[in-house]
């Protein structure tokens, strides 16, 4: 994703909660009664050895063997818990020209049920460190435990209950490649660098309706398992999709997460959500990490060569997906 906060001029309005801070919008002050979960127990023990497992391969970089196996594994794993994978290959090109082989994972269950639930996360990782406090490894590529492993962690976990316990509603689970391959900050490009980011799901997005998919929603994991994390409403989330947001806040609340649902209004971000609600038509949201510390912008692994497993946090990705499950099992 450009991991950098940007905002819409049609979204000028909100642009003075572009930060995460409270600012009266916040959880002080609310009552939340919180409930048992109507959907099976996530466990983050599960999800966190999901994320191990993807960063034992070493950094995902496009074009590598490490990026081939760990899809190989990501892919056989759905598969073994009752998923229909299907990957779909494209030739695309980075922001210099150089060609990639991407691959996008797509595991779908109760394929026959025509009310179905996207949830999606990026496996690739970054091939650049370029936010590293060390500037000589800012051509380093990262284990992207946290930016991209999470999310897909917490899919396979996912996968792993809807095949023991069948929800009411179909799910489709799409890992989508070449996300994380935007211009880094250190290359001298003159482009339009927006769509030099989440090359997977704009291809993707842009063939999925051909095929006649479609879904009720969709939400996007991204950056949900690191430590001293929350999660404020991302803006083009609210633009393009504001009942889903409030749907996700209000189940991860009532199950007692609240400390990680913030209700403040985060700036905007260039992620895969905005190819899949612009160009899929599938009203998407996301769920993207925020430092608690600062309550605003990226946790501070982001884009270094610190994310890695070290910095992986059960309790976050608990709290992510157990909410997410909640949302689903939640649905009729």
């Amino acid at each position: 994703m450009k991991k950098t906060i940007w905002l819409l001029s049609l979204l000028a309005l909100l642009s003075s909660c572009s930060s995460c801070g409270d600012g009266g919008n916040g959880n002080q002050g609310n009552t939340i009664t919180v409930v048992e979960s109507v959907a099976p127990a996530f466990d983050a023990d599960s999800a966190y050895t999901y994320v191990a497992r993807q960063c034992s391969f070493g950094p995902r970089t496009m074009n590598s063997a490490a990026h081939d196996s760990c899809g190989n594994y990501i892919a056989n794993e759905l598969a073994r818990h009752g998923a229909a994978v299907y990957n779909q290959y494209a030739n695309l090109q980075l922001y210099d020209g150089t060609p990639i082989r991407a691959r996008n994972i797509i595991a779908s269950f109760d394929t026959a049920n025509a009310c179905r639930i996207l949830v999606c996360a990026h496996w690739d990782s970054r091939p650049w460190a370029d936010h590293d406090a060390d500037k000589n490894k800012h051509k380093s590529p990262i284990d992207g435990a946290n930016d991209g492993a999470s999310g897909v962690g917490i899919i396979m976990e996912i996968a792993r209950q809807l095949q023991q316990t069948p929800p009411p509603v179909g799910v489709d689970l799409v890992c989508f490649d070449a996300e994380d391959c935007g211009v880094p900050d250190w290359a001298e490009y003159d482009g339009d660098t927006g769509d030099t980011w989440c090359l997977g799901s704009q291809y993707w997005s842009m063939r999925v309706s051909a095929n006649g998919y479609s879904a009720r929603f969709g939400i996007l994991l991204d950056m949900v398992g690191g430590k001293n994390t929350v999660f404020c409403k991302e803006q083009l989330s609210m633009h393009f999709a504001p009942s889903i947001v409030d749907k996700v806040w209000a189940a991860g609340q009532r199950i007692g997460y609240a400390k990680y649902f913030n209700n403040s209004v985060g700036g905007g971000v260039t992620d895969d959500h905005v190819p899949v609600n612009r160009q899929a038509g599938i009203p998407c949201i996301d769920i993207i990490g925020t430092n608690a510390d600062k309550m605003e912008g990226f946790p501070a692994t982001w884009h270094t060569v610190n994310d890695n497993i070290q910095h992986i946090d059960r309790p976050t990705l608990k709290a992510v997906g157990q909410t997410v499950l909640e949302v689903i099992y939640s649905e009729k």
